[in-house]
């Protein structure tokens, strides 16, 4: 329904105040002169922040060795060398040589992760080599069988190394991305006092693809203001933050990428155990770029190795950042909601499904729909909390579906009904995909709405609100006809077979009240209508009511008067779909929530428990929550993956195999 901007924009009362009124006119007057103002959803940081456990400093090149190192060097009587790192490398080099340990091994990366944060400004290419040895040697420390007898997690050098290979990887990587060679299919070159090291760069267990990468930011570069919650895992790699390329021929699912995503990626870098053409001193490394989406862990050896990752960050990287152009203006993502209100007419150009990752058959999609004044920006905290829970993560895929939220919302029903039929038919068209059959639609406020009309059967209820005469004996041209029995005529979507609604007005808001329903006709620009006042003029008596044939707004379709409620809640429903529901109530308590309970006892703000409140559900719960927050709250959240993990569970052998009961088989798509 309608998003609020502030407590007092969300006051419900059958006739709204004067000032009420002419703040909201102010509110909308300043959107759309001078747009929203942006939320920040991320900053940059002024150091990075790479470290495990913090035993490694991150800045400071001239810090001391940590004791350990230097009682290395004292014992190989090389602690006078330290001012010449590279004469200090070779000899603890031929040191390691004569006797290997563990000790020296963790020495040398420390000192070579020294030397390049020592002259990283001054020489690049030759701070690149020393970072790179410093990962070596912490990779042989990690991973060497040589001293899997000694290897203990418990010692705080093992966790520093670590950090070392962590630190030491991200300062290379950030210098050879400078260079624009941190892309799948190049090959560095990394040479250290004794080494080197020929790496190339590949995809692993990816579902991107090479041509899929623009450039890469840096995790650690940034730091999270715009999400309550932030979804890590913590071992080795560096988190990247992919920028997508746009193709100049992109394959099907493409079509769906909003434009400026960004994508998690962890860069994990593995050194193969062969000497490159038998030379003891030349050797081959990969860097593997993984998906964190579709694993968190690597193998090495007979180790199962944890990925350092972050999801959160590079969302909130792709919600600073993106923005898409209409009709030759650039709307960010803060300025859709009030643009596909007010402006619904430019806004239907990006009306569609939009994916956040790629296409994935074998998981089953949840299309988040928003409500009035909104976007798919409002599902930002439930769709970083349900991605963030392998369960969920490794068995659905998450779209959002943006439509102007200006226009009536059984209009917005009917496109949102095309536009599924169109994603099948691009994605899926010899329909052998199951998990397309197992959609699940979570829709907010008005969004609801048009969410459950995809899944009753119209029969003749809807024309009859209308006409009783049929549409074939209407004159009017043969497009106007199809518009209309497109719009009063529908079956429900054989795909979705569970909706979930939070805070919907299911018997229309009083918050639709007359000043409002006036307002919104001076200030939404709708649609041109194929069918006009010609159409009831043409034909004398063929029309019983006018009421949703009128161009009307989405607030005067969402009254209480609005004909269309009673006909929707009776109409038969899919058998094969499953209903849950949200409802909000502002607690009575505070100023709002005593102001909010004069008005209207049992509401959220907006919509009242009798209209929100369902009787054909499997499950409903009531949230302490207005109507701007209930579907971000953290009760919603858990009832949605409870509802999603409950339908998992019923659908589970319908569905392709998994691999270890819970990881989906994935199917490439190219």
């Amino acid at each position: 329904m309608f998003v609020a901007r502030s407590p007092s924009d969300r006051v419900q009362s059958a006739a709204l105040p004067r000032h009420f009124v002419a703040g909201l006119l102010c509110a909308l007057f300043v959107a759309t002169s001078v747009g929203c103002t942006a939320t920040q959803y991320v900053t940059a940081r002024n150091t990075a922040n790479a470290s495990l456990f913090g035993f490694i400093p991150t800045t400071q090149a001239e810090e001391p060795l940590t004791p350990r190192t230097m009682q290395v060097l004292r014992s190989c009587d090389l602690a006078d060398k330290f001012d010449d790192p590279r004469a200090l490398l070779i000899s603890l080099q031929q040191a390691i040589t004569t006797d290997p340990t563990a000790d020296k091994i963790y020495a040398i990366s420390e000192v070579s992760f020294r030397a390049g944060r020592k002259i990283e400004k001054q020489e690049p290419r030759a701070a690149v080599d020393f970072y790179g040895a410093s990962v070596a040697y912490a990779y042989r420390y990690l991973f060497d069988e040589q001293f899997a007898y000694l290897r203990n997690p418990y010692d705080p050098q093992f966790r520093g190394a670590c950090d070392l290979y962590n630190q030491a990887l991200e300062a290379a990587l950030k210098i050879v991305a400078k260079g624009n060679a941190l892309r799948p299919g190049q090959t560095l070159k990394i040479e250290s006092a004794e080494h080197t090291f020929n790496v190339t760069v590949e995809l692993r267990g990816s579902r991107w693809h090479a041509e899929d990468f623009d450039r890469f930011e840096f995790v650690n570069d940034y730091e999270v203001k715009g999400l309550a919650n932030q979804y890590q895992t913590f071992g080795l790699g560096v988190p990247l933050i992919a920028i997508q390329r746009k193709h100049e021929q992109p394959v099907s699912y493409e079509r769906y990428y909003p434009p400026g995503l960004s994508f998690p990626v962890t860069a994990f870098l593995r050194l193969m155990p062969d000497a490159e053409n038998g030379d003891p001193h030349k050797h081959r490394a990969v860097l593997e770029l993984h998906d964190p989406l579709a694993s968190t862990d690597v193998t090495v050896g007979p180790r199962v190795v944890p990925l350092q990752s972050d999801l959160s960050t590079p969302l909130a990287y792709f919600l600073q950042n993106a923005s898409t152009t209409t009709e030759g203006r650039t709307v960010t993502l803060d300025q859709i909601s009030t643009f596909g209100l007010l402006r619904p007419d430019k806004a239907a150009a990006i009306r569609g499904l939009y994916m956040l990752q790629p296409y994935e058959p074998d998981k089953i999609p949840v299309v988040f729909v928003h409500g009035l004044w909104s976007s798919p920006l409002t599902w930002t905290e439930m769709y970083n909390d349900l991605r963030g829970n392998p369960a969920i993560r490794n068995r659905f895929q998450f779209w959002f579906y943006f439509y102007p939220t200006g226009q009536p919302f059984w209009t917005s029903a009917t496109q949102f009904r095309s536009d599924l039929i169109a994603m099948r038919s691009q994605l899926d068209p010899q329909r052998q995909q199951p998990a397309l059959d197992q959609m699940v639609l979570v829709g907010h406020s008005m969004g609801g709405l048009v969410s459950r009309m995809q899944t009753i059967y119209s029969r003749d209820d809807f024309w009859h609100i209308v006409s009783d005469k049929p549409i074939e004996s209407l004159q009017a041209k043969p497009e106007v006809k199809q518009q209309l029995r497109d719009l009063f005529y529908f079956e429900p979507s054989p795909s979705v077979k569970r909706v979930v609604t939070l805070g919907t007005p299911h018997r229309g808001s009083l918050f639709a009240s007359s000043s409002l329903t006036y307002l919104s006709q001076k200030l939404i620009t709708l649609p041109e209508m194929m069918f006009k006042e010609e159409v009831v003029r043409d034909n004398p008596g063929f029309f019983k009511s006018t009421e949703c044939l009128e161009h009307k707004t989405s607030v005067d379709s969402l009254r209480r008067e609005s004909p269309i409620f009673p006909v929707m809640l009776a109409a038969p429903k899919a058998p094969w779909v499953k209903y849950h529901n949200v409802v909000g109530l502002v607690p009575n308590q505070g100023v709002y929530g005593t102001l909010t309970n004069k008005v209207q006892k049992d509401s959220d703000g907006i919509v009242g428990f009798d209209s929100a409140h369902m009787t054909d559900v499997v499950s409903e719960i009531v949230v302490p929550a207005d109507h701007m927050h209930v579907h971000s709250h953290p009760r919603s959240v858990l009832e949605v993956r409870r509802i999603l993990l409950e339908h998992l569970n019923e659908v589970q052998s319908q569905l392709p195999s998994t691999i270890d009961g819970q990881k989906p088989l994935y199917t490439a798509v190219r």
